[in-house]
């Protein structure tokens, strides 16, 4: 629609007035402050109408990118439709026209879809190029971005490894169709990403930040680039797996190929979030490189855990890599268990559903979870505790927050009697995390928060009620709005928002928090990768429409990496990539 159609006046060119002198100075003065008045009222509007809740993505988004096409891939062939149909000649960057498909009835996206293209050609994205162009002034190269003394930052989690924020930045910054940032960051990895180094690299940080950014920039760009490091960096994570049991490490020097535990994990063992966090990227990079090795490492790891004992049908955090038993039985949903459990579920949606054992796996584990570590509050509060010994700590991290999501995505595959009730506990936790943001005075959630000793999800450890840019309760936020569309989730994603800008934005980018409680925020000053990654991300979808990398062709990583599903044919063989 053109924009002069959203105007209460048009101008038509030819037409004259009756008379030069048909409005005295006054009347003309009258006439325009009505047209400013119709003008203010109708751009309030936006903010108020039941529906507008998805405008609101174009206050935060740098162009259309809800309703128009992706640019079409300019390494692909003309006849790039043909790849679908072989394993040598995929042309990836095709899968990017799967960010926007119609599937069905889209009547609920048609009324005012055109007035949204207007509005989102006026609008621009405030955050995400705050955070990228904030990067780019003052931390270019570095892995992360110290935004209030406004210099670089980088962990150990990296080694001597580089360019953090922009490998991971790369899929957000194409889906919100802010090319020239991407063409910028692809310069980069082009010329400077380089793992040939002496350094000790945790393998599920790359694996998820490096090997996840990579894949889905390939997927979504099409750019050879891409395949190419993410293969490379994958063939130098293998020599993690030369273990007893082929359980990795959690460590390893990329040039030697020896790897180790993290001394403070029960006796050297291997984590659970991290040994079970690597499924998705090695089987794309066994389709893309055409190596059954890394299909077969994560494989492996089933089948170790396969052979255990599960107390209660749980899976402790800590495994020995040497002796293949479990050490301290610690359990957790949030850190060092939780995202085995989404990849268990993604294992099978990604597989086509064809994984039946990952889908299995997941919903048993899902069932021990809520016997034995769901509970619910003295004021009807769901939540996730730990499990120590057989001993309960009614303590729910941050992490943990994003177990709204994943249940809500896999409640339409469990048996027909649990999906509502499934989608009840999605809804429960999300309320919890939505008031463990909305009990503290920055109105953001802390690390983790506890139901004892009188308190409601709130933190009562000084230790743990900081703020580090986190995505989990705006992922379940996303996941909860695409499966119920109740509005609600927009409000607090929107609540979410106006706290970010009003307590973690500097003039260098955002920070994190030292404490959610305080009156006043007091800045860690890190900028983390994951912020771009995933939290602008989720918030960019939690604002568009459900066509916008839809559930039926993506499949997101542990940090928000969307990768397609894996299609097969009806020989039952490994076909292309939707």
């Amino acid at each position: 629609m053109p924009v002069a159609t959203l105007l209460p006046f048009t101008t038509t060119p030819n037409r004259k007035s009756a008379s030069p002198t048909s409005f005295r100075l006054t009347e003309k003065f009258i006439l325009l402050l009505v047209f400013s008045a119709f003008i203010t009222l109708c751009f309030g509007a936006i903010f108020f109408l039941p529906d507008s809740s998805k405008l609101l993505s174009g206050v935060f988004f740098h162009s259309s990118a809800v309703e128009t096409n992706t640019r079409t891939n300019p390494e692909s062939n003309s006849d790039s439709g043909s790849a679908a149909n072989s394993n040598n000649d995929e042309k990836p960057g095709d899968h990017g026209r799967n960010l926007h498909m119609d599937f069905g009835d889209q009547s609920q996206n048609e009324e005012g879809r055109q007035d949204d293209d207007a509005l989102f050609d006026i609008r621009k994205l405030v955050m995400m190029k705050h955070a990228w162009d904030s990067y780019r002034r003052y931390a270019w190269g570095s892995n992360e971005l110290r935004p209030v003394s406004k210099q670089g930052h980088s962990s150990n989690l990296f080694g001597d490894i580089k360019g953090a924020t922009i490998v991971d930045a790369l899929d957000t910054l194409y889906i919100m169709e802010m090319f020239e940032e991407f063409d910028v960051a692809t310069d980069w990895v082009e010329k400077n990403l380089d793992f040939n180094m002496n350094a000790e690299v945790s393998v599920f940080e790359v694996n998820i930040r490096f090997v996840g950014g990579l894949l889905s920039a390939y997927y979504l760009s099409g750019k050879e680039v891409f395949r190419r490091k993410a293969v490379e960096l994958g063939e130098k994570l293998l020599p993690a797996f030369k273990t007893p049991t082929g359980i990795p490490w959690a460590l390893l020097n990329l040039k030697s190929g020896i790897g180790r535990n993290w001394p403070w994990a029960s006796g050297g063992s291997s984590i659970l979030a991290e040994y079970g966090t690597l499924h998705l990227e090695f089987m794309h990079l066994s389709k893309l490189s055409g190596n059954p090795d890394f299909a077969q490492k994560v494989m492996n790891i089933r089948k170790v855990l396969n052979r255990l004992d599960k107390p209660q049908g749980l899976y402790p955090n800590y495994l020995n890599p040497n002796s293949g038993q479990w050490g301290q039985h610690h359990v957790s949903v949030g850190g060092l268990g939780d995202s085995f459990y989404e990849y268990l579920l993604k294992a099978w949606l990604m597989s086509d559903k064809t994984d039946e054992e990952g889908k299995k796996l997941y919903y048993d584990a899902l069932q021990a979870i809520e016997t034995n570590l769901m509970r619910k509050s003295s004021s009807g509060l769901t939540y996730i505790a730990e499990w120590k010994g057989g001993l309960l700590e009614h303590k729910m991290g941050h992490l943990t927050c994003f177990a709204g999501g994943m249940i809500a995505l896999g409640a339409d595959g469990a048996p027909t009697d649990k999906t509502g009730h499934q989608m009840e506990l999605a809804a429960e936790l999300a309320r919890t995390c939505h008031e463990s943001y909305a009990r503290t005075a920055l109105k953001l959630g802390p690390e983790a928060f506890r139901f004892d000793g009188g308190v409601e999800a709130i933190a009562t450890r000084q230790n743990e009620k900081y703020f580090i840019l986190r995505p989990e309760v705006i992922e379940t936020y996303m996941y909860m709005w695409r499966f119920t569309h109740d509005p609600k989730y927009r409000e607090w994603g929107w609540e979410a928002v106006q706290a970010l800008e009003q307590h973690c934005k500097v003039e260098g980018g955002y920070s994190g928090l030292r404490d959610v409680y305080a009156a006043s925020p007091s800045h860690d000053d890190v900028q983390q990768s994951f912020y771009l990654a995933e939290t602008l991300k989720y918030l960019f979808l939690l604002f568009s429409d459900d066509d916008h990398l839809p559930f039926e062709h993506w499949v997101f990583n542990t940090e928000a990496h969307p990768l397609p599903i894996l299609r097969r044919d009806k020989t039952d063989r490994p076909n292309e990539v939707e």
